[in-house]
């Protein structure tokens, strides 16, 4: 199983990015990519930069690395002040627009939300949210209401070791887990 990181925002979007200040007085922007590795945010050549509940289509001029970051130049935006009305604007993305993974892949939006059982059929809750270390991915799994309690607890995406089998269209994820950690 592979990882494609995105950040949930809604049913019809997911995160990619996030547009974060100017970068020089030319218009462009820095931009902090969840994508991993964070480049893969220049593969998609139009962006919807969404301000508050408004969504706005734009194109992507060129972008580069910058130091250990990435900046942009967005078609329209040709100096500092419109680069500065940009700033703190998540990019993001159409789900149906992301590539189609296979069958042992998963975007993180999509691991969000479900049940998470271990092989006993212990509930332990649902999965809120993944992040990533050095060594390996971590969900976060949160006890709910129907969980045997409600700990939270951080289980290693680990597939064919921990993950043991995910079932998007049940909504549910099966863990090799013992509950009393």
């Amino acid at each position: 199983m592979t990882r494609f990181e995105t950040s949930h925002t809604d049913d019809a979007h997911v995160v990619l990015g996030k547009l974060t200040s100017p970068h020089g007085i030319k218009g462009w922007l820095k931009v902090y990519s969840y994508t991993n590795p964070i480049d893969s945010i220049m593969e998609y050549p139009e962006w919807w930069v969404r301000q508050g509940e408004t969504l706005t289509r734009m194109t992507v001029i060129q972008g580069r690395r910058q130091g250990k970051g990435l900046v942009v130049q967005l078609k329209g935006i040709d100096d500092r002040t419109a680069a500065e009305a940009l700033a703190q604007t998540d990019i993001v993305m159409p789900k149906e627009a992301l590539p189609t993974l296979s069958d042992d892949e998963y975007y993180w939006h999509e691991l969000e939300g479900l049940t998470v059982f271990t092989q006993s059929g212990d509930r332990l809750g649902q999965v809120s949210y993944l992040f990533e270390t050095g060594a390996n991915d971590v969900m976060v799994v949160r006890g709910d209401n129907d969980a045997i309690d409600k700990r939270e607890r951080l289980l290693p995406f680990l597939p064919d070791d921990v993950i043991v089998e995910i079932s998007l269209d049940d909504g549910r994820m099966v863990v090799n887990w013992d509950p009393e950690f």
